[in-house]
């Protein structure tokens, strides 16, 4: 009797240990840093990001459009979703990656743009996040090579809105107009002047 017991139970372990283990769960991280266009390169840079999707939050309208966000009439910022993967990077170093790349001690406006819809803020999609969020600007309070304070807000996600399809990689779909917008709104040399050496990194 117990013979036929040892090859099933051995059955039974062999086919438990040929599946596959699971895979962690993806999370989502949102920022708003200015143009969306600006936001993803660094993002999708990073080891450990699945994907990068520009769109819109914070504001009132269902499915907005880009004329109207553009145009501040729906209260929408303009942000990057970012999905990644925690095993491969913490969303800590997705927070220094943002830090670096914005100016957060303006308010309504990122370089050459003015306006609600290009407002920084940091959008949290959890309690852990929230949490990060805030430690994370309090410890850059302290640390920040400038005196000027930092304003840009955390606030709790809502609901995101994927911008049109034209907005998707600009940067590499349109590499001649990414570059001549960025360069003419002054946005890299602004980050230097804020972050020096650090400035677009993380």
């Amino acid at each position: 009797m117990r013979f036929p017991f040892l090859l099933a139970l051995l059955a039974f372990a062999s086919a438990v240990h040929a599946q596959p283990a699971t895979k962690p769960a993806l999370e989502k991280a949102t920022f708003a840093g200015g143009c969306f266009w600006c936001m993803e390169p660094p993002y999708d840079a990073l080891p450990g990001v699945i994907s990068t999707v520009s769109g819109y939050m914070g504001g009132s309208k269902a499915n907005p459009k880009y004329e109207e966000v553009s145009a501040g009439t729906t209260g929408h910022t303009e942000v990057v979703q970012v999905t990644y993967d925690p095993s491969k990077v913490s969303y800590e170093k997705l927070l220094a990656v943002y830090w670096f790349n914005v100016d957060p001690t303006v308010k309504d406006r990122q370089f050459c743009d003015a306006g609600t819809q290009y407002r920084t803020t940091v959008f949290y999609h959890s309690a852990a996040q929230r949490q990060a969020a805030e430690a994370s600007k309090a410890a850059l309070e302290k640390s920040k090579p400038f005196k000027a304070a930092i304003v840009t807000p955390i606030e709790m996600a809502g609901t995101f809105y994927p911008a049109e399809d034209y907005h998707q990689d600009y940067y590499v779909k349109n590499p001649v107009k990414y570059k001549f917008y960025r360069n003419g709104c002054g946005r890299d040399q602004r980050l230097k002047e804020l972050w020096g050496a650090k400035a677009g990194g993380s």
